[in-house]
C-alpha cells in the first residue's frame, strides 16, 4: 500500500478540510490573462539567463521589488545558488497620450489591479495586462544542473550580457545552448551595466552581442540597454515582455499536473509542507486529493529500487503572498499540504511530480533516448579546439540527465547510433517524447554536452 505520510491524525485532516471552502470555476472559460486569474497568480514563466555576476538577480529586483536572494549562505557570497522566485505584475496607463515606455510601469504581485498612473499631471488609472513569475537561474559553471532544472517551467527568457566584460562569457553561451535545448523561441537580451560604460563603448559592445547571437534562437531578439542598479530602462523591457512574449497556449481542462522545482522556505499552515512548483496542466483546488511520484524511494535487500507514492491533501495554495482557491498553469504556485515536513528537507522533493490520484505518468529506472550531441563544449575558456570537442559517449560512463525539474545520474548502457541506453541512479516519473539534457563530468565540473527525448524505457511497479 502506497504511503500517506501525514503527520495529523486522520480527525484533524478532516477538521482542516472542513475549513477549507469549496471552489467552483469553470475551467473552461479560464484564459491566461482572466482578470480573476492574473489579478492572483503569474501565467507566464521568464527565466533570466546569463554569466555569473552580470544582473540576473538585480534585473529581477528592479521589475517586481523581490529579491531573490534569500538564504544565509547566498546572502553571505552574493550569488544565486538554488532557483529564486519572484511574481511581478506590468501594468500599461489607461491614458493614451501618456508617453511610452514611461506608461509600462512593474510592482510587486500584491498590488491592486488599477493603481493610479505616476507620471505627473497624468491622472489616469493603469491597467493590469501581464502577471508573469521570474525564474532566477544561477550563473556559474558549477550550478549548471540546477539552471537546466529552472529552464524545465520557462516560456521565455530574459538573457542578461554586462556591458563592461567582453562578449560571449563562458556561461553566457553555455545558457544559451541550454535554452535552445529546451526549444525557447522568444528571448529578450539585456545590455546590462551600460552606466559602467561610455555611449561609444556601449555601441561596440552592443555590435558584438548581435555577432555572437547570429544564427541562434536569439538571433531576432531585441537587445535592450538597460542599468539593473539605476532602474534605468526597466519601463522599456516591461514594454518588450508584453509585445515581443506571446502568451503561452495552457491546457486548463486536463487532469492537473505540476512538478517540484524547490521546497518553499517557511511552512504556512502550522506541520503543513509547502513547496514551490509549477503547473503544467489542468487547475489545482483547495482540498483536492493529491498524488506525489516517484514519492519514497528505498532499496529492497536485493539492491532493487523501490518506489512509494506519497498521497496527501492540499490545504493551501498561494503565490508569494496572495492566497488562492485554485491555481492554474504558469507561474510558480506554493502548494501546501499535509505532508510530513521532514520528507521535504533538502529540497528531498524537487524534481518529484504532483498531480491528480491515479493520473500521473509511470516511473522509469531504465530510459532509451534519441541522442544530439553538441560538437564542442561550451562555457570553457581554451586556446586548444581539440580539448573543447565533445567525445561520442562510452558504455559504463556516468552523466548528469536532467529530466523536467529533476537532476540523477544516469550511466550510459549501450549506444547505438543516435539511440542511447541509460540506466538511472534513482527512479524518474516522465513520459515518452519528454525532453532530457545531458551533462558529463569534466574537470570537476557538470558540462552540458548534448540532449534527447525519451523514447521508451523500463518502468518500475510502485508498491
Amino acid at each position: 500500500m502506497p504511503v500517506r505520510r501525514e503527520d495529523d491524525s486522520d480527525s484533524e485532516v478532516e477538521e482542516d478540510v472542513e475549513l477549507v471552502p469549496k471552489v467552483d470555476v469553470d475551467v473552461t472559460k479560464l484564459t491566461p490573462l482572466s482578470p480573476i486569474v492574473i489579478s492572483k497568480q503569474a501565467t507566464i514563466n521568464l527565466g533570466t539567463i546569463g554569466h555569473v555576476a552580470h544582473g540576473k538577480s538585480t534585473v529581477v529586483k528592479a521589475i517586481s521589488g523581490v529579491m531573490t536572494v534569500r538564504f544565509k549562505n547566498e546572502l553571505v557570497r552574493n550569488i544565486t545558488i538554488k532557483l529564486g522566485y519572484a511574481n511581478a505584475k506590468i501594468y500599461k496607463c489607461e491614458n493614451e497620450a501618456c508617453p511610452r515606455p514611461g506608461n509600462y510601469r512593474s510592482y510587486r504581485s500584491d498590488k491592486e489591479d488599477n493603481p493610479p498612473c505616476e507620471r505627473p499631471g497624468c491622472g489616469h488609472r493603469m491597467k493590469l495586462i501581464r502577471h508573469v513569475s521570474f525564474v532566477d537561474c544561477p550563473g556559474h559553471d558549477i550550478l549548471m544542473a540546477t539552471m537546466l532544472n529552472g529552464a524545465a517551467v520557462m516560456d521565455a527568457a530574459l538573457l542578461l550580457i554586462a556591458a563592461n566584460e567582453t562578449c560571449p562569457q563562458p556561461q553566457t553561451s553555455e545558457h544559451l545552448a541550454a535554452v535552445e535545448i529546451m526549444k525557447l523561441e522568444h528571448l529578450i537580451i539585456l545590455q546590462n551595466k551600460v552606466d559602467l560604460i561610455k555611449e561609444a563603448q556601449a555601441l561596440e559592445h552592443q555590435k558584438s552581442i548581435a555577432a555572437f547571437v547570429k544564427g541562434t534562437v536569439a538571433d531576432s531578439s531585441p537587445i535592450v540597454p538597460i542599468s539593473a542598479q539605476l532602474k534605468y530602462n526597466i519601463d522599456a523591457v516591461n514594454e518588450y515582455i508584453v509585445k515581443r512574449i506571446p502568451i503561452p497556449v495552457r491546457d486548463f481542462t486536463s487532469d492537473p499536473r505540476l512538478i517540484v522545482i524547490r521546497q518553499a522556505r517557511k511552512l504556512t499552515t502550522s506541520r503543513a509542507a509547502s513547496r514551490a512548483a509549477s503547473i503544467l496542466t489542468g487547475v489545482l483546488r483547495l482540498g483536492m486529493e493529491v498524488e506525489i511520484r516517484p514519492g519514497i524511494v528505498t532499496k529492497d535487500s536485493s539492491g532493487r529500487n523501490r518506489c512509494q507514492p506519497i498521497y496527501s491533501r492540499i490545504v493551501s495554495l498561494h503565490a508569494e503572498s496572495n492566497q488562492l482557491q485554485f491555481a492554474v498553469p504558469g507561474g510558480l504556485i506554493g502548494v501546501g499540504t499535509k505532508i510530513d515536513p521532514t520528507l521535504c528537507r533538502a529540497d528531498r522533493l524537487v524534481g518529484q511530480v504532483l498531480g491528480a490520484v491515479g493520473k500521473l505518468p509511470q516511473i522509469f529506472t531504465e530510459l532509451e533516448i534519441s541522442l544530439f550531441l553538441l560538437r564542442r563544449l561550451l562555457g570553457v575558456k581554451t586556446e586548444d579546439k581539440k580539448q573543447t570537442k565533445v567525445a561520442k559517449l562510452v558504455k559504463g560512463e556516468l552523466l548528469l540527465i536532467n529530466i523536467g525539474s529533476t537532476s540523477t545520474g544516469g550511466r550510459v548502457l549501450s549506444v547505438k547510433a543516435d539511440l542511447a541506453k541509460i540506466q538511472l541512479t534513482s527512479p524518474a516519473c516522465t513520459e515518452v517524447g519528454e525532453k532530457v539534457a545531458l551533462s558529463r563530468r569534466i574537470d570537476k565540473h557538470w558540462r552540458l554536452v548534448g540532449w534527447g527525448s525519451v523514447q521508451r524505457g523500463t518502468v518500475l511497479e510502485v508498491d
